[in-house]
């Protein structure tokens, strides 16, 4: 049996990457799908980041909530997601207008 080499391609290893990303992003503050896949060194995988955020137990542990999707919009959630998401924005003084937008002008913070 082979030692298996820990890569950017273990499963594990980039879905930490993602975990510990998203920690960094601060109170009032919100990101996109994409920019936490590009500062967890995986470019392109925008949609990897969703599906650790929807099904690793370890996603309730980091602020989920201040990820969006690249309009600036709190995507759909199943249950009360959304309305979880924009409640908890909302609590750190993020402005979300009734279409569910978010300002990436004003509120976007970047990764550096």
């Amino acid at each position: 049996m082979r030692s298996r080499v820990s890569t950017l391609d273990d499963p594990a290893e980039s879905h930490m990457k993602i975990l510990a990303t998203i920690r960094r992003i601060p109170r009032g503050r919100v990101a996109t799908y994409g920019m936490i896949a590009d500062a967890a060194g995986l470019p392109g995988r925008a949609r990897l980041v969703g599906f650790v955020l929807r099904t690793c137990p370890l996603a309730d542990c980091v602020p989920w909530f201040r990820v969006v999707n690249a309009s600036g919009r709190i995507s759909e959630r199943s249950g009360s997601g959304s309305v979880v998401q924009r409640r908890r924005l909302e609590g750190e003084g993020v402005e979300i207008d009734m279409l569910d937008r978010i300002d990436l002008v004003r509120y976007l913070w970047r990764f550096g």
